[in-house]
């Protein structure tokens, strides 16, 4: 399978320049060669005749000249998954560090997938510390600009996205949430006297978790709590808009979005090094990293039916579908390895679904 076969592939999809879809390719590869997104070892394992410092040029080129439309690489990641009319579990998180004096600050909607999450929308935020009310809205607006309503099940968010004016958006709009709160947030017990969350659920021990079937006040909704102790005496508590059967294992999923950052980062593509900092260039680093993080979680996946990850004493998979595609692709990248059948069976496989050209959402 050669470049020009892969860049074809994805070019039925999403359309660019070719020159342009040819060096993102380059960059594909590259980042699966070197698992890094530092733009000089990428230039290192962008094959090309061309000199290392060529590559590199081009490759910072690409960041500040070419525009992405992300919608459409969302759509192209519900598709590439097979989810498409399915309801989704989207997971709201948030990711940053400094680089020198400056803050890389990103908001982010994924969906939870088989037990990792799979970037789908994000946004750069311009500060540092937490996002805001206007900046998750905007996010959501897009998701439902795109895909509608109807298409979320449920959002999980942990203790950083509450307040009363977000949770009035999301009652409003209909979307449906399980969203972890601090433990003295005020609330009123069952005779509607004002007291701590916390206090409605004192009696757990560790282990134990308790569902109230009534509403409480919560800044100026009323919401259905459940709380679990956990193992080291803390409280878990999540606020939902509805009854739910087993809200604490709903909002475990939230979980998986930590999977992905570690995944695009030191388990995988190491993101943090990146020495990018104007945020639009942060933006586009994030497509390629969606799509090589898809390919790979595919080829995990693919691999996998032919011959089954090892599972260790403690019953947990001794690799992830993730790492495992990824050191596939590796192996074959860096090595010619023909232990998995030819690279192209998994480009055909997963970037070919269905015959080109396919109807975006």
């Amino acid at each position: 399978m050669e470049n020009r076969d892969l860049a074809a592939m994805l070019n039925a999809y999403f359309n660019w320049n070719t020159c342009r879809m040819h060096c993102f390719v380059g960059m594909l590869l590259a980042l699966i060669k070197v698992r890094t997104v530092n733009l000089t070892e990428l230039a290192c394992g962008f094959a090309s005749i061309a000199s290392i410092e060529s590559r590199y040029k081009r490759i910072r080129r690409f960041f500040k000249e070419f525009k992405i439309d992300f919608m459409r690489l969302a759509s192209w990641v519900i598709y590439f998954f097979d989810l498409s009319g399915q309801e989704l579990t989207l997971s709201m998180d948030r990711t940053n560090w400094k680089w020198g004096t400056k803050d890389i600050n990103i908001l982010m909607l994924s969906i939870a997938y088989r037990g990792i999450a799979i970037p789908l929308l994000w946004r750069l935020l311009d500060k540092r510390g937490n996002s805001d009310t206007a900046e998750r809205i905007e996010l959501m607006d897009r998701f439902i600009r795109q895909f509608g309503k109807s298409r979320f099940e449920i959002l999980v968010a942990d203790r950083e996205f509450v307040g009363n004016v977000w949770f009035t958006w999301l009652l409003n709009e209909g979307i449906h949430f399980c969203i972890r709160i601090k433990s003295n947030c005020i609330t009123t017990n069952a005779r509607g006297l004002e007291t701590t969350v916390d206090a409605l659920f004192y009696d757990l021990k560790p282990g134990e978790q308790k569902i109230l079937f009534d509403k409480r006040k919560l800044w100026k909704q009323r919401l259905y709590l459940s709380g679990l102790r956990l193992s080291d005496g803390e409280l878990l508590i999540v606020a939902t808009d509805e009854v739910m059967a087993e809200p604490i294992l709903s909002y475990g999923k939230r979980w998986e979005i930590e999977c992905l950052f570690g995944c695009l980062n030191s388990k995988g593509f190491n993101f943090e090094d990146t020495h990018i900092t104007k945020l639009d260039r942060i933006e586009k680093l994030l497509a390629l990293l969606t799509i090589a993080f898809c390919w790979a979680y595919k080829t995990g996946e693919w691999r996998n039916e032919q011959k089954a990850i090892k599972v260790k004493k403690h019953g947990r998979k001794a690799v992830s579908y993730f790492r495992y595609g990824l050191d596939v692709l590796r192996d074959f990248l860096l090595n010619g390895s023909t232990s998995m059948g030819h690279i192209g069976r998994t480009v055909r496989d997963f970037f070919i679904l269905q015959q080109p050209k396919v109807v975006m959402e």
